[in-house]
């Protein structure tokens, strides 16, 4: 690419390479379970936002003014968890919470499938789909529930056709390497549950109280 074009690209796209960067960053402190993961998680969230109306992406643009609103929560939520408990303790996730959480998601692609429809949106009812379920991803992530990572990984691999479709190939090159980031979370995650598992079953044996 020579100078010129490469020029006329970050121009261009120079917002939407912002929004790849500070979402980069701010995911793979989620996955080291960092509280500085937030407010670079709401820069990425508000970039994104613009990104997305001008593409009309009307679902995902919606989409990240949730993200907005489950950000400041995550944050405060972390926060207070950090405060109690001196770091970030993942949650076990309860099988009803489970499927409900699913069941919510369902309802939520056909609502906002519906809604974005007639808003002449592009691909209404996959976007509304990514869009519900994403919102259920980022709750859990907010929750500390591991399970989290494995919804982001199935959404985010669907939304890389999504993007490419689009036209959109830095962002879709972003999801493919928000897959590898879910992933390493996933690992991440599971073993702090695991020794915090331990940690309690240990402390129980001895009778007394888990660290």
């Amino acid at each position: 690419m020579s100078g010129t074009l490469l020029m006329q690209y970050l121009t261009t796209h120079g917002l939407e390479i912002a929004g790849t960067v500070t979402t980069l960053v701010g995911i793979w402190l989620t996955t080291r379970r960092m509280l500085l993961c937030w407010p670079i998680v709401l820069a990425a969230d508000v970039i994104y936002l613009v990104v997305f109306y001008q593409a009309r992406l009307l679902s995902d643009a919606l989409l990240q003014v949730f993200f907005v609103v489950f950000t400041l929560y995550g944050w405060w939520h972390w926060w207070r968890g950090v405060r109690e408990d001196g770091e970030v303790r993942v949650e076990p996730l309860t099988m009803t919470a489970l499927l409900v959480a699913l069941a919510v998601g369902a309802v939520g692609s056909v609502v906002l499938g519906e809604i974005a429809k007639r808003l002449h949106a592009a691909l209404p009812f996959v976007d509304a789909a990514l869009t519900s379920y994403s919102l259920v991803a980022s709750w859990w992530q907010a929750r500390k529930h591991t399970a989290n990572w494995w919804l982001w990984i199935a959404v985010n691999i669907v939304y890389i056709g999504e993007y490419l479709y689009k036209d959109l190939r830095a962002t879709a090159l972003l999801y493919a390497a928000l897959v590898g980031l879910a992933v390493l979370g996933l690992r991440d995650w599971r073993r702090a549950e695991q020794a915090a598992q331990t940690a309690s079953c240990t402390a129980l044996r001895s009778g007394s109280p888990a660290m």
